[in-house]
C-alpha cells in the first residue's frame, strides 16, 4: 500500500528540549536560550518513523498522543509498525527560512522590566537604617575593599534612595573590571568564606567587581542585624529580593517597589545567531518545507483495504505534518 502526501510550509525545527515527549519538555526558543554559547538549542528536524506514524493515526481519526496511542492493547499499528523501515519513507522537499515570532505558553516574564507605578514607601527605602544599608553601593572600590576588612568604613557619596536610582548603580557596577590583585584575591577570600556561593570569575586576568558589591550588601545586613531588626527588610528565606551573592535580577529587585505583576514576554523573533571563523555571523532563521511524502506500508490487500476505509470513514480533510504547515493525501494506492 502506498499512500502519497503533499504538504506545504511544514516547520522543520524543534522548540522543546529532550526527545522523549512522555515527560515534561521546556520551551528553548527564547532569545536567551538561542545565544551562541547555546548553539545546541537550536534543533532542526525532519520526518523519521515517529512522524509517519504520528501521520497515520491522525488519518484514522484517532487524536491521542502518539506514546498513549501505542501503550494500549487496541493500537491499530501495531502490527504494520514492526514491519515501518525508515527505507519505506520518501521525503522530497524544498526547503526555505523564515523569521517567526513563537510565543512561550508558559508565559516568560522579562528579566530586565517591570509594569505597574513605583512606590517609595518599602521598608527597604524608609527604614531608620536605610541610607547607612545601601551606601555600600555608592563605596568607590578603596571604600569597599576597607569595608570589607574593616567594620566602619563608610562611602563618601551619599545613596539616593530610590529604586531606578538603585537599579542604575547596580548596572553601573556590572559593568566595571578591575585587574586581580592581592588586595582583591584578599576580600574575596573574606567573603567566600563566609558565604559559600559567592564566586569571583577571573577573565584575562580581570574581574567583574559585582559579586563583591553585592556580597558586601550581604556583609552590611549582618552587621547591621546585631543593632537592628533586619527581618523586615530580608525576603522570607532570610536574603535580599533580587540581589544575591553575585548579583541582580532587575525583575525581581523592581518586583519590590512596583504595584503590578513581573511583565510578561508573550513571543520573540526565532532566530539563532552565531560566529564561524572565516564566515562572520551566521544567522539561522526558522526552517519551513514544501514537499511530497511517500509511505510505502508492506501490508496485505485485506490490511489495505481495511485501513482505506478508516482513513475515508475519519475523513481528515488536512492536518499539520510534523509541526505547523497544511498537509493532505492526494492519494491512495
Amino acid at each position: 500500500m502506498q499512500i502519497i502526501i503533499e504538504y506545504e510550509s511544514s516547520w522543520r525545527n524543534s522548540f522543546l528540549d529532550g526527545e522523549d515527549n512522555t515527560v515534561k519538555r521546556n520551551f528553548i526558543g527564547s532569545m536567551t536560550a538561542l545565544g551562541d554559547k547555546k548553539a545546541e538549542n537550536y534543533k532542526s528536524r525532519n520526518i523519521t518513523k515517529n512522524t509517519v506514524m504520528g501521520i497515520l493515526n491522525r488519518l484514522i481519526g484517532d487524536q491521542r498522543k502518539l506514546y498513549d496511542a501505542r501503550s494500549r492493547d487496541d493500537y491499530y499499528f501495531k502490527s504494520i509498525e514492526d514491519t515501518l523501515q525508515d527505507s519505506d519513507i520518501h521525503d522530497e522537499y524544498v526547503l526555505s527560512q523564515e523569521v517567526v515570532y513563537l510565543r512561550n505558553i508558559s508565559g516568560s516574564t522579562d528579566q530586565n522590566s517591570f509594569t505597574g507605578m513605583i512606590k517609595l514607601s518599602d521598608p527597604w527605602l524608609s527604614v531608620n537604617y536605610a541610607k547607612e544599608f545601601w551606601s555600600v553601593l555608592w563605596m568607590n572600590l578603596d571604600e569597599l575593599i576597607q569595608f570589607i576588612q574593616h567594620t566602619n568604613t563608610e562611602s563618601e557619596v551619599p545613596p539616593i534612595l530610590d529604586p531606578l536610582s538603585i537599579l542604575q548603580r547596580l548596572e553601573e557596577v556590572k559593568k566595571i573590571k578591575v585587574s586581580t590583585t592581592d588586595e582583591i584575591t584578599k576580600i574575596a577570600e573574606i567573603l567566600s568564606s563566609r558565604y559559600p556561593n559567592f564566586a569571583l570569575k577571573e577573565s584575562a586576568n580581570k574581574v567583574g567587581v559585582l559579586p563583591l558589591y553585592c556580597s558586601a550588601l550581604y556583609l552590611k545586613l549582618d552587621r547591621l542585624s546585631e543593632m537592628y531588626d533586619t527581618s523586615i527588610i530580608r525576603a522570607s528565606r532570610g536574603g535580599l529580593t533580587g540581589i544575591s551573592h553575585n548579583g541582580f535580577t532587575p525583575k525581581n529587585l523592581m518586583e519590590r517597589f512596583t504595584t503590578g505583576q513581573q511583565k510578561i514576554v508573550w513571543g520573540n523573533p526565532y532566530i539563532n545567531s552565531k560566529f564561524i571563523k572565516g564566515e562572520g555571523e551566521i544567522k539561522q532563521l526558522l526552517h519551513k518545507a514544501s514537499g511530497k511524502l511517500t509511505i510505502n506500508l508492506n501490508i496485505s490487500k485485506e490490511q489495505a483495504r481495511d485501513l482505506e476505509e478508516k482513513i475515508e470513514d475519519a475523513g481528515v480533510s488536512s492536518f499539520y505534518l510534523g509541526k505547523k504547515g497544511l498537509a493532505y493525501v492526494t492519494d491512495i494506492r
